[in-house]
């Protein structure tokens, strides 16, 4: 591979920060439903709020991801993969390994688990269960892995392949979720095979899940130009399809607790991002929130708050657990349920203190370099 360099400075594009800071503010959500859904008269509509609604947010991540990537890649130069792996690897990987780190020792002394030996510390960073949250950078390191074979793919993409990368998805991924073969094969190995806990985990470190997502991020950056005039145009359909596809998430999850009879914990089981409709909810939510971050007349204090959610929202996303750790032992010793009320409060609370965190971590980072470094990838601009 050639060592030039071969990323372009491009304009800046608002919707790319703003998406991310909208994604964060759903992945908060979705665990903060999975606080107040043991409560056993917890609501359903809130649920459905926390943990339907929001179910586009991790998969829209490599949406923006891959976006950005091909947004700032130069198609027409070699690409210097070297150059690449380092600059995503900073950006990435010595995150993900620090902060991987520090939630294993911080539960090894909260709840008394001991420090793993070091296969059990090797298996914890390949499969990304230090924390239940850090699968995602994983499945990026994947895709940033395989970014050789990514480039040729999207230069040759069509509409038409699109399309039918788009049916491959949804067939792999009910294969992957729904399968019942396949998953009584997976749960029947015996808890020594080897093979088991990479079939167990397979969420957590398969980019296969979320190809298509990545691929329309990429496919899209590079005509950006008939994406923009394509938004401009479709101001009616990108929002409807953006409802019917929500409408079509909420639907299964209510048709499942009513028509079969499941808890609420089955039911955002069973109604997530790789069910079918899941998938196209993604794909609905990346182009209605682009188009509207891109047209759409917002006040000054809008791009504010969206630009604020969206600088800290890498830092917030990595850090929120032990928010949500700390408010639910409060709410534990103070003998509290956490009601619907409570559940909102929560929410309202555990984002705050996330970004504002975030924010304090960000400006001592511009002081002493290593925290930005070690903790979101950012190094020091070169003068």
């Amino acid at each position: 591979m050639s060592t030039t360099s071969n990323a372009v400075k491009k304009p800046r594009l608002n919707a790319i920060e703003y998406i991310r800071g909208i994604s964060m503010m759903g992945v908060i959500g979705i665990h903060v439903g999975s606080q107040y859904v043991e409560n056993a008269f917890a609501n359903q509509q809130l649920i459905a709020l926390f943990e339907v609604v929001s179910r586009f947010s991790v998969p829209i991540f490599f949406f923006i991801s891959a976006f950005g990537l091909f947004y700032n890649l130069d198609m027409s130069r070699p690409f210097s993969y070297r150059d690449f792996l380092r600059r995503r690897f900073r950006a990435v990987l010595i995150p993900y390994i620090v902060w991987s780190l520090a939630y294993i020792l911080h539960d090894s002394i909260l709840f008394h688990t001991g420090v793993p030996d070091i296969l059990h510390l090797l298996s914890l960073l390949f499969f990304g269960n230090a924390k239940y949250h850090l699968y995602f950078l994983v499945i990026l390191i994947w895709f940033y892995l395989a970014m050789p074979l990514w480039i040729p793919i999207v230069k040759r993409m069509t509409g038409q392949a699109l399309f039918l990368l788009l049916l491959a998805q949804i067939a792999f991924d009910y294969w992957s979720s729904y399968s019942v073969p396949f998953n009584l094969f997976v749960y029947g190995l015996p808890d020594t095979s080897i093979l088991k806990p990479f079939l167990m985990y397979r969420l957590n470190y398969w980019p296969f899940h979320y190809i298509f997502i990545f691929l329309l991020g990429g496919y899209l950056a590079v005509h950006i130009q008939a994406f923009r005039e394509f938004l401009k145009r479709r101001t009616i359909l990108i929002p409807a399809f953006f409802v019917v596809t929500l409408s079509a998430m909420l639907l299964h999850y209510y048709a499942v607790i009513y028509r079969d009879g499941y808890t609420l914990l089955e039911a955002i089981n069973t109604v997530h991002q790789l069910a079918p409709e899941g998938i196209l909810y993604t794909a609905a939510a990346s182009l209605f929130f682009f188009q509207i971050f891109t047209y759409a007349p917002l006040s000054k204090g809008t791009h504010w708050l969206l630009h604020e959610l969206g600088l800290h929202s890498y830092f917030a996303y990595l850090f929120h657990p032990f928010v949500i750790t700390y408010l639910a032992l409060l709410l534990q010793h103070s003998g509290h349920v956490m009601t619907a009320p409570l559940a909102i409060a929560f929410y309202l609370v555990t984002l705050l203190l996330s970004v504002c965190i975030a924010a304090v971590f960000r400006h001592l980072g511009t002081h002493l370099s290593w925290i930005n470094k070690l903790t979101i990838g950012v190094y020091p601009r070169r003068s």
